[in-house]
């Protein structure tokens, strides 16, 4: 089988949130790339329009543990950008999507966090990440790139990290 490419898993994720959404009776649509830094309306007639940005990891894996030297175990990281430190719009929400893609199955898990939220662990974390490297000798390049980790419920953070339980299937956020 060809290497999956990264449109493709984008696009599983995507539709695997409307699906979800569905079945919350929520009104939603993709955004098809018109609407930049959003993938997703949800419109309810009796509130505002939320948007949500869908971000989405694909592993061949049931590992659920990942590990960090400076930063311990988490579930799992996805990839953001500067900007994303200064994002706080109460309309505009992330769902990480992390698919375990084994032989006969696909496995998926949602989590859903508010932009204030995303925005300040990013900025955080990328601090601290800085500061570690630095205090330990290490070459360290300050680029635009960020990490968004989903932590493990009983774990100790260096900074304040969204954690899986409290965010994972948070469907009631619209």
């Amino acid at each position: 089988m060809p290497k999956r490419d990264k449109n493709s898993v984008s696009l599983a994720g995507e539709f695997a949130v409307l699906s979800q959404l569905a079945l919350q009776n929520l009104n939603a649509s993709m955004a098809l790339g018109r609407t930049k830094g959003v993938d997703i309306l949800i419109s309810d007639p009796d509130k505002r329009m939320d948007r949500l940005e869908v971000k989405t990891k694909c592993r061949n894996s049931k590992k659920n543990v990942r590990k960090s030297k400076d930063f311990g175990k988490f579930f799992d990281s996805w990839m953001m950008h500067k900007k994303h430190e200064e994002i706080n719009d109460p309309a505009l929400f992330y769902c990480f999507v992390h698919i375990v893609d084994l032989k006969n199955e696909k496995i998926f898990r949602f989590f859903i966090l508010p932009s204030k939220t995303v925005a300040k662990y990013v900025k955080e974390n990328h601090q601290y990440w800085l500061k570690v490297g630095q205090k330990q000798g290490r070459r360290v390049k300050d680029t635009d790139m960020r990490l968004l980790r989903i932590g493990l419920k009983g774990e100790e953070y260096p900074v304040d990290t969204p954690l899986a339980g409290s965010f994972e299937n948070n469907w009631e956020f619209a």
